[in-house]
């Protein structure tokens, strides 16, 4: 039987996402694992739609396994959070076609990236919010990031680590906007580059800033060099907000794309 879960976790406490061997850092997806694997009393493998580095945040990162033995949902959900860190836990569960997959059934990846802009630095939400102390002008950030939209080549946002086979990627939707002294960068797309998000976010806080103009980003991104761009912004500021799939594997509605 297959099965797909909404995992929400604070990635402060772990070495990102992908389980590193048994004698690695703790991970998410050890975690994971390691909590459905004594609920089900057999070994238990999880897929995730989209893999999140150390200090990065899901709110709703889904994944799948198949379970050789029956167990409710309720027991995959609430068993599951009881076996895991405080960290991390399991929000719902639903049985999946076995056709699915949480990782090349999404449609999109949709990521938040929330910072505190004021001269002193958070001692609330800390965890959760990266922190600028140079007043920024969110309206130029967001007029700036336009450019981005659309299938291009973005190695000018690739980490060098970056293992992808190319830089070309779809970006949907992107906006910038000012809550008080909350500045939040949302972005859309087909998928991302490793640290493609947080090297965006890097560039768009130097237009911000009025270190750069609006146009530099669309310059950025002709001239496909990671080393010409902004320095990579703080992980702590960045939430995986979820995939969104097509309305035929009749998932929860926060994951489901509505045309």
């Amino acid at each position: 039987m297959r099965y797909a879960l909404g995992v929400e976790y604070d990635g402060s406490e772990f070495h990102g996402w992908q389980q590193l061997g048994e004698s690695g850092p703790p991970t998410v997806q050890g975690a994971l694992q390691a909590a459905l694997s004594s609920v089900a009393d057999v070994p238990i493998e999880v897929v995730c739609a989209g893999r999140t580095d150390a200090g990065v945040h899901a709110a709703c990162q889904v994944v799948h396994f198949d379970s050789p033995v029956q167990r409710t949902l309720r027991a995959w959900t609430l068993g599951a959070t009881t076996r895991l860190p405080p960290a991390v836990c399991v929000r719902w569960c639903v049985p999946v076609a076995t056709g699915f997959s949480a990782r090349f059934s999404a449609c999109s990846r949709r990521y938040c990236y929330r910072l505190l802009n004021r001269p002193i630095r958070p001692a609330l939400y800390r965890q959760m919010l990266s922190w600028e102390r140079r007043p920024l002008n969110a309206d130029a950030m967001h007029r700036a990031a336009q450019v981005l939209l659309g299938e291009h080549d973005f190695g000018a946002f690739r980490a060098v680590q970056c293992q992808a086979r190319h830089a070309i990627r779809e970006l949907q939707e992107i906006s910038v906007r000012r809550r008080g002294e909350i500045v939040e960068v949302s972005v859309r797309a087909n998928a991302f580059l490793h640290h493609m998000v947080r090297n965006i976010v890097g560039s768009l806080l130097e237009v911000g800033a009025g270190e750069r103009e609006e146009d530099w980003i669309a310059w950025l991104l002709h001239k496909r060099d990671r080393t010409l761009a902004g320095p990579t912004a703080a992980a702590a500021g960045l939430t995986f907000v979820g995939p969104l799939y097509p309305q035929c594997w009749d998932l929860p509605e926060e994951i489901t794309l509505r045309e």
